[in-house]
């Protein structure tokens, strides 16, 4: 049954509610009974004995469910941590977890051979070398590089620097030594001490996928035939070239020098020439007699339009061993 106007003036006068007459509109009324009312209760909330007619028999708006909510309402609250606070406005504080350097990432043999190395002071040519067998970290026999970080551009055609270096002490590399040729050049290829030779026959072998040498040695009158395997062999650095010397007429002496330790010495796109001079087990002075000629090479190389200074860092190495900076002047 809807509410009437005389049940609001009741209801108001009930309140204490003074002033009041039927002039005042029903929406006035209600208004001033809202105002007066201090029992008042949200729908959530538990039902008091003034509103125990609104409270349902069953479902969310009964007595125990509006209890079973209340409680809920109580648990998400004790999560957040505190009830009086909004959890928009609780900051939590950022973790920044501290990057290890490359040299605590390393093993325990490099950590230690590393402190053997005093990176503020550059050694010489000699003694570098010498504490670069010292702190080798492999059981196998090791490589030693020279790193020469050169101030050269290779983009420019004269600084683009490219030589052959014969080591004196060889590379301790078994090196696989492979002639393409007509069958004068195979017969002196095989007297020479060639790994493999052929003519024919050896394109058969590129046909298939099958390189198994470390350097190859072409006539240069059969250079043509080798082209349509440029893609297979020049990513490998194993096309011929007479830069290198691996294109030549003189196929015997070729095979000699690539036997005794003829090295490529070439900057790459950093400027910067990588390059072995032998193994650990060569010894300190072997080891000198190899840089010095890559030195010697390297050196007479230099442009003639480069301006400033040649050789920027020299460096000495290890298979995974420290690095030990070596003095300009020795170059």
């Amino acid at each position: 049954m809807a509410e009437t106007k005389a049940d609001l003036i009741k209801k108001a006068k009930g309140l204490g509610i003074e002033h009041i007459s039927t002039k005042n509109t029903m929406v006035e009324l209600r208004e001033m009974i809202k105002e007066a009312d201090p029992k008042k209760h949200n729908k959530e909330e538990l039902p008091t004995e003034g509103h125990e007619a609104k409270v349902a028999k069953a479902g969310k708006r009964s007595a125990k469910g509006l209890a079973e909510a209340e409680e809920k309402a109580e648990k998400e609250a004790r999560k957040t941590g505190d009830t009086d606070l909004d959890s928009k406005d609780i900051k939590k504080p950022k973790i920044v977890q501290k990057t290890k350097s490359k040299l605590e990432r390393s093993g325990k043999k490099l950590r230690e051979a590393t402190k053997l190395v005093d990176k503020d002071k550059n050694l010489g040519l000699k003694e570098a070398i010498d504490l670069a067998t010292k702190t080798s970290t492999t059981k196998f026999d090791s490589t030693v590089e020279l790193h020469i970080r050169l101030n050269v551009d290779p983009k420019q055609a004269d600084q683009n620097i490219r030589e052959i270096v014969v080591l004196p002490e060889g590379t301790g590399k078994n090196v696989r030594v492979a002639v393409f040729g007509d069958a004068e050049d195979v017969a002196a290829a095989k007297k020479a001490g060639a790994d493999i030779s052929g003519s024919d026959e050896f394109l058969q072998q590129l046909d298939k996928g099958v390189i198994n040498f470390d350097v190859l040695i072409a006539n240069p009158q059969v250079m043509a035939r080798l082209g349509k395997y440029a893609r297979v062999l020049g990513p490998k650095g194993l096309m011929p070239n007479p830069k290198s010397g691996t294109v030549t007429k003189d196929v015997a002496k070729a095979i000699k020098e690539s036997k005794a330790g003829k090295v490529e010495l070439r900057v790459d796109d950093s400027g910067i020439i990588h390059l072995g001079i032998g193994k650990v087990s060569f010894g300190t002075d072997k080891l000198f007699n190899n840089a010095q000629q890559v030195f010697a090479s390297t050196k007479s190389a230099k442009p003639a339009s480069l301006k400033g200074n040649y050789v920027n860092t020299i460096h000495v190495t290890t298979s995974m061993g420290p690095s030990i900076q070596v003095m300009n002047s020795e170059l």
